[in-house]
């Protein structure tokens, strides 16, 4: 249930050797800019794509739950339906970002770029310098389930369209409830009700919690195994300092925040620190895994699949579904802790209210037919392409429901998956790429109060509502003009690398938080937070400016 929001109209971390683009060599051609009569493919909605056997060249973001792009199922549907094949390159899951800026700035690219995340700032950068193809005349001509999603979600369309009026990219649509407010904490009931816990509400009965986990042996085998608390480095949301900061300051997904008008940073408040002494009392103790600051959502799912016992007592993150792989299914015993109260009272959790990722599929000039190009990611958003690259094949993977089923809007229902998503499979793409999924079709999933996933998910969203951040201090998704964009990304690095490592070290116990704040936010001014905070205004200023 991959989040929207983390893939969000946001900063990239690098815009590398922009001027390579433009010794490159590859500007666009004028008639790869336009739809052609001369467009080598069939008319809009009809299929096969293209007559004669076309290949496109795709670098994708690596999935650990895909075993291989070329022969995964839901590649051989599409290259069926659109007489398309698809040479991959499939980029590191982990260093994808970086890959992608080295193969922009050195030229040496592929036709599309799917699922690799290319933020507002590159679109803006390589359009204007021809590395990526304007994507209006080809809606225009050719699309027709393009159309539809900008009926059905009246902002995508606003949200996807740079300044200059161009659109570089097909998103991805995820209009997702528990996503939007996906800023979670995971608890082990059956550990709570062995030592009569009640869940906890505030930091200090969060704090005993994890102290009884740890001294009390809640897993009954007299060993000292149990973790009270773990996360890991990356999404979704499984950060700790997304969770529990939320108890002593609100801020959105970004830890940016809007107050009398002016945008500001979470991450240099006094609040902040407050917040970091409180996770370094939880260190100090014992009660978070130091493997927390080193491992990703691979590793911390590894934990949660311990096969002899549970270890874990609680976790950060957006869902339970890093246990989907546990014998017993184990995750359905992992409840979400609703927002904490911190010590001035705050009680909060961001709020996302839009439902889009934008820079999944992004057409280059090396495109030789960007026109089919561009058709196979309308083709995408269709409902029979997103339920098959998101679930699998209808019959096997999912079916329709039977007459009377319910969905989880409590209308009838339109699909039932019937296969467990996590797992490492070859049937569909794990969410990579553009699809479609509004909210009235993750809805309209089967609601089976025993195994449906969406169900439960809904339902423990339901815990984070009454505390959401109010719409109007949250950053909305921004343009930048070009020169800002390079600006920001160099920015935006600097800042997140240092506040992060900050993070680590000052949790850990490797930095005194006390004697190193000053300096710190001495840092964060030399880092020249203030110009990021200034260029983020002026963008939020002229956005109000036109509501």
């Amino acid at each position: 249930m991959k989040i929207a929001l983390t893939a969000l109209i946001a900063i990239t971390t690098s815009v590398a050797l922009l001027s390579a683009c433009a010794d490159s060599g590859q500007k666009g051609d004028d008639q790869k800019t336009e739809a052609s009569k001369d467009d080598q493919v069939t008319a809009a909605g009809e299929f096969p794509i293209t007559k004669e056997k076309t290949t496109l060249r795709v670098m994708v973001k690596g999935s650990s739950i895909v075993e291989n792009f070329a022969t995964n199922e839901f590649t051989k549907w599409l290259e069926e339906k659109t007489n398309i094949h698809i040479d991959w390159e499939v980029a590191p899951e982990k260093t994808f970002a970086e890959k992608l800026n080295v193969s922009l700035a050195s030229g040496d690219y592929p036709d599309v770029l799917l699922n690799m995340s290319v933020s507002p700032i590159q679109q803006s950068i390589y359009g204007k310098d021809g590395v990526f193809i304007p994507l209006n005349p080809y809606i225009d001509k050719y699309g027709v389930e393009m159309k539809k999603m900008f009926e059905q979600v009246s902002y995508v369309k606003d949200l996807i369209t740079m300044p200059d009026g161009k659109i570089y990219s097909v998103p991805q649509v995820n209009d997702c409830y528990h996503c939007s407010l996906g800023q979670k904490m995971w608890i082990y009931q059956p550990w709570l009700d062995k030592l009569g816990l009640k869940m906890p509400e505030t930091i200090d009965e969060f704090y005993q919690v994890l102290k009884a986990f740890k001294e009390k042996d809640p897993n009954g085998n007299g060993k000292a195994d149990e973790i009270p608390l773990v996360g890991a480095t990356n999404g979704p949301s499984s950060t700790l300092d997304l969770f529990l900061t939320s108890a002593f300051i609100e801020k959105d997904f970004n830890l940016r925040f809007v107050k009398d008008g002016k945008v500001q940073v979470a991450y240099n408040q006094p609040e902040w620190k407050d917040a970091l002494t409180y996770m370094h009392k939880l260190f100090a103790e014992g009660l978070i895994s130091p493997q927390t600051f080193t491992q990703d959502r691979n590793q911390l799912k590894q934990m949660g699949m311990n096969p002899e016992i549970p270890i874990t007592g609680a976790i950060a993150s957006q869902n339970q579904t890093v246990f989907v792989e546990v014998d017993n299914s184990r995750f359905k015993d992992y409840v979400s802790v609703p927002p904490l109260k911190g010590p001035s009272g705050i009680r909060s959790t961001a709020y996302n209210p839009y439902a889009v990722s934008a820079g999944q599929y992004v057409i280059t000039n090396k495109a030789k037919n960007p026109a089919a190009a561009f058709r196979m990611a309308d083709l995408l958003l269709s409902e029979e392409a997103t339920l098959r690259s998101t679930q699998g094949r209808p019959g096997q993977e999912w079916v329709r429901p039977e007459q009377g089923e319910l969905g989880v809007n409590g209308k009838q229902a339109v699909w039932k998956p019937i296969a467990t998503f996590g797992k490492l499979q070859n049937i569909h793409w794990a969410q990579a790429g553009p699809s479609l999924r509004t909210n009235d079709l993750r809805l309209s999933v089967a609601a089976d109060p025993k195994n449906s996933l969406e169900l439960i998910l809904y339902k423990e969203t339901k815990k984070y509502e009454p505390y959401k951040i109010d719409p109007s201090k949250i950053v909305p998704p921004l343009f930048f003009t070009n020169e800002q964009a390079e600006e920001l990304s160099t920015l935006e690095k600097t800042l997140t690398d240092y506040r992060t490592e900050f993070f680590a070290k000052t949790v850990t116990g490797s930095l005194d938080i006390d004697k190193e704040w000053n300096n710190y936010l001495n840092t964060l001014d030399k880092m020249n937070v203030k110009r990021y905070l200034e260029i983020y205004q002026q963008a939020y200023t002229q956005y109000k400016s036109k509501k």
